[in-house]
């Protein structure tokens, strides 16, 4: 099979590679997925930049958790039915050496969840890290229903995905930031009630402003680092701080400003959600699938011969929306 690898962590460009590798067989309780689309996400990013880990965990490392493909093959004590079945993939590459910029790839066959038919391939491999993030942010802990809600970064690929489903589960206003004017109008078009160009605008005294003074009930943060303290502002008595990601920057938080207002911080990774929230969201992601209620940004969809040009793009940090190679030639 074709795949994309690295056997040292540093820049795409020097440590990428393009070659031919042994088809995997997939083992007991597996399948094998032929792959059409792979996800590129800032955490595939960082691992093979060495920011995670400044250790090869395993020899070499095929990237990325995220993918779409179609079953041909399973191992055994998985239906055979399962067969020709088009999937969406989650953690393909977490914990693993395997991950989804390759033809084959075989993981447990819970990992593979059905995709439904109305949806595109590459908005499939758009699902495991940025669409499940945004769902667990809003839904966990009783979710949004009645409240007011501030998602950071409105626009991209997590936030772009939370915004829509902040309103779509009961949201009584939904704020985010942005900043440019471009990333303002697709917040809008996502459903944003209230969009702040953090750039140009005073944060905190503008979400005053839009909620009368009296602040927001969950704030759904991709940079706790840097918005740490306006956020304590911005957060009204007994709400909380849904923390998916920050920068590299050390964390220091006042004691009494989050005991006075009883305020909750709660963080949570994607890749390591309980068997039960998973089930929870995947069951919810699945029936907004179906309605096609959701829109998809995709920025960028490359070959997969490109993937050193998708992590650039990625790592840079300017691409509005979600990149994805197209990895099935024949398709």
């Amino acid at each position: 099979m074709k795949a994309a690898y690295y056997e040292s962590l540093g820049p795409a460009r020097e440590v990428l590679q393009i070659g031919e590798l042994p088809d995997p067989q997939p083992t007991t309780g597996e399948v094998r997925v032929r792959v059409q689309w792979s996800g590129v996400n800032p955490s595939d990013v960082k691992s093979r930049m060495g920011l995670r880990s400044k250790l090869m965990p395993f020899p070499r490392i095929i990237p990325h958790s995220d993918g779409m493909g179609v079953i041909d093959a399973v191992g055994e004590g998985v239906s055979a039915s399962r067969v020709g079945e088009r999937v969406w993939l989650w953690n393909a590459a977490w914990g693993r050496p395997h991950g989804t910029a390759c033809e084959l790839v075989c993981l447990p066959q819970q990992q593979a969840v059905p995709l439904p038919d109305n949806v595109s391939g590459e908005v499939g491999a758009c699902l495991g890290i940025p669409a499940l993030t945004a769902l667990h942010a809003v839904s966990m802990d009783g979710g949004v229903s009645g409240k007011t809600v501030l998602v950071a970064g409105g626009a991209g690929a997590v936030g772009h995905y939370a915004v829509q489903m902040a309103s779509l589960m009961g949201a009584a206003r939904v704020i985010t930031t942005v900043s440019t004017t471009q990333k303002a109008e697709l917040a809008r078009a996502a459903g944003a009630d209230d969009v702040v160009n953090y750039k140009t605008e005073p944060l905190v005294e503008r979400v005053a402003e839009i909620t009368q003074g009296q602040g927001v009930d969950r704030i759904i943060e991709l940079d706790f680092a840097t918005n740490a303290a306006a956020n304590l502002e911005m957060l009204k008595p007994n709400s909380e701080c849904v923390v998916y990601g920050s920068g590299p920057n050390p964390i220091q938080l006042p004691f009494f400003p989050l005991i006075g207002k009883n305020l909750q911080l709660k963080f949570f990774i994607v890749y390591h959600l309980t068997p039960s929230d998973r089930a929870r969201t995947e069951a919810t992601l699945t029936r907004f699938l179906r309605r096609d209620v959701l829109q998809h940004n995709i920025a960028e969809r490359l070959p997969l011969s490109d993937i050193a040009e998708a992590h650039e793009k990625v790592e840079s940090g300017q691409t509005v929306g979600n990149v994805v190679l197209r990895i099935d030639t024949a398709q």
